[in-house]
């Protein structure tokens, strides 16, 4: 008798782990190779080093889903999470350069503002914020105006961290038929 209560109270925290894993629980480092098997979107982190200091993106990763992305479910001219829920995360462990803006060691929001032709990349103060309801423009630390690219399609929004050399390096976002990529410099 205890044993198969035992047994049936461990197939029941099993079962509990596996169903919280598969809602997004943990952040999987590439969304499209998560089974299409739920109707959120999925928890992801990518994280780089450029040398012995890194650099992190955290997440919600929506799916195409046969809609409408650009200028549909994201409207153009508006801010964006850029991607889903809450603000998407960028976390430095040294100064970033941006632009010609530097950016101190520490957690911020990543927001863009899409259009047709030219998009604007957002580095706010207020990582802790649910899609753009609390965003306010006086947090922004910098904005760069970048030029969306074709790409091929990509069923779940991704972010790509690569270094270049030394210090440089990029920020990707990929998802449906578009990319953009912001040049960045760790100081």
């Amino acid at each position: 008798m205890f044993y198969s209560r035992f047994l049936l109270f461990f197939i029941s925290v099993l079962s509990f782990q596996l169903v919280f894993s598969q809602q997004g629980s943990q952040p999987v480092s590439d969304p499209n190779m998560v089974a299409d098997s739920i109707k959120g979107s999925v928890n992801a982190r990518t994280v780089a080093l450029f040398g012995t200091d890194s650099l992190c993106i955290t997440y919600h990763s929506p799916a195409v889903r046969k809609r409408i992305i650009w200028g549909g479910l994201v409207p153009f001219g508006e801010v964006w999470v850029t991607g889903a829920h809450n603000a998407t995360t960028l976390e430095t462990s040294a100064p970033l350069l941006i632009g010609q803006t530097e950016i101190a060691a520490g957690k911020y929001a990543f927001f863009t503002i899409p259009g047709p032709d030219k998009w604007v990349v957002i580095i706010n103060k207020n990582w802790n914020q649910h899609l753009a309801w609390d965003y306010d423009a006086k947090e922004d630390l910098v904005r760069v105006e970048v030029t969306p690219l074709p790409a091929p399609h990509l069923e779940r929004l991704q972010y790509f961290i690569t270094p270049a050399s030394g210090t440089s390096g990029s920020i990707g976002m990929r998802w449906e038929k578009l990319m953009i990529e912001l040049p960045v410099r760790i100081k």
